[in-house]
């Protein structure tokens, strides 16, 4: 990082700056004292990735905003292959779950190859490790699955059902099943593209995505139908990226990237599917949805709660009175492997904190619970 500008090549005039920067860092109001402590502090900061297109896209999302807001800082993407992303020849579920994706990203930040892993949040195992924080969440895309039909094909009257419908995840299978009873299912593996790919090629009648996933990679023309959050109830965390770091360093840089609103949305809903036992494979699903006016995730963090707030889920997240604060209602389902039985349940609570979110999951995954073990004993 240089405190001045490169046509500044003089010693002392740069010795001269950098005095001047810090007596008016000294003068400046707290929050404009942080970001020029960044600026002097943190020359360069290195964020890990997969090496996908959608995961190179969604790490340049934090970038932009990092670039657009430290100029004087320098940073760079480092890409790698996981081995999730090496084994494309059996569902994840039987080769150890989502964790294989964030391996590699993991021990990068360790070594200190890397400063930030950038992650899908419904792709982050439930166990998180205490080394490696997540250190803030952002705003929400679009959290629905959607369905796309091959090149060609512009309605679902025309899928030929003699061909499986591609999905991976027995979330979305089981929910699908009750919304297309004539069609089979066959995994589909591989990133977005490799996947429209085989679409395309004939192998299957239509394949189901997230919504965020081909938005963010500006292929919303491919969505052929959208599923509703009570057709389909997304995987817990889907639309939201998470930002994993490393334990005792600095990222106030991303303050104000951070969505809290988000951060409740994730603890309700990861901590629905941990109360249930489940993992990012396990047919169990949550997605919460704030009141009136929408998904305020979607704003991002308009009040600049600091990413160590909002890994500790503190402040007021709606900007503004606890009374105004708009409703969440918390959607879950789960499958119980025992009597073979979906069960939906929705409630709607006041959560102000993450943990208040957390809460609400426990409370909806309790009732789901209660319920499955009165069908047992029926």
């Amino acid at each position: 990082m240089r405190l001045v500008s490169a046509d500044s090549a003089a010693h002392g005039h740069k010795t001269c700056v950098r005095g001047l920067t810090l007596f008016l860092c000294n003068e400046l109001e707290p929050a404009r004292r942080l970001e020029c402590r960044l600026t002097q502090n943190m020359k360069k900061l290195i964020i890990g990735s997969r090496e996908s297109l959608l995961a190179v896209r969604q790490s340049e999302i934090v970038l932009d905003y990092l670039r657009k807001n430290f100029p004087q800082m320098q940073f760079e993407l480092a890409t790698m292959k996981t081995t999730g992303d090496k084994i494309l020849h059996k569902r994840l579920d039987e080769i150890g779950g989502k964790g294989l994706f964030v391996k590699e990203l993991d021990q990068a930040l360790r070594d200190g190859r890397t400063d930030l892993s950038v992650h899908s949040l419904k792709d982050l195992p439930a166990e998180i490790p205490e080394d490696l924080p997540v250190i803030g969440f952002s705003g929400r895309e679009d959290p629905r699955d959607v369905l796309v039909l091959p090149e060609g094909v512009s309605d679902i009257g025309q899928m030929d059902l003699t061909k499986p419908i591609g999905t991976s995840s027995r979330r979305r299978i089981l929910q699908a099943q009750e919304l297309f009873p004539r069609a089979c299912f066959e995994s589909v593996r591989g990133n977005v593209l490799t996947r429209l790919r085989k679409l395309d090629e004939g192998q299957y009648s239509a394949i189901i995505l997230a919504a965020a996933g081909l938005r963010r990679l500006g292929l919303e023309n491919r969505i052929s139908r959208i599923f509703s959050t009570e057709e389909m109830i997304p995987s817990a965390g889907q639309g939201i990226l998470a930002l994993q770091g490393r334990s005792g360093m600095d990222y106030s840089c991303l303050d104000g990237f951070v969505s809290a609103q988000s951060a409740i949305a994730a603890a309700a809903e990861r901590g629905f599917v941990s109360a249930l036992g489940g993992g990012c494979t396990s047919p169990i699903a949550a997605h919460a949805e704030f009141g009136a006016g929408g998904d305020p995730a979607d704003s991002g963090n308009e009040r600049g709660v600091s990413a160590n707030e909002q890994a500790a889920g503190l402040g007021d997240p709606a900007g503004g009175s606890n009374d105004s604060f708009r409703p969440m209602t918390l959607r879950g389902f789960y499958y119980d492997e025992e009597s073979c039985r979906i069960y939906r349940k929705k409630i709607t609570v006041r959560a102000l904190t993450s943990e208040e979110g957390r809460a609400a999951g426990r409370e909806l995954a309790a009732a789901i619970l209660a319920e499955a073990k009165a069908q047992r004993d029926c």
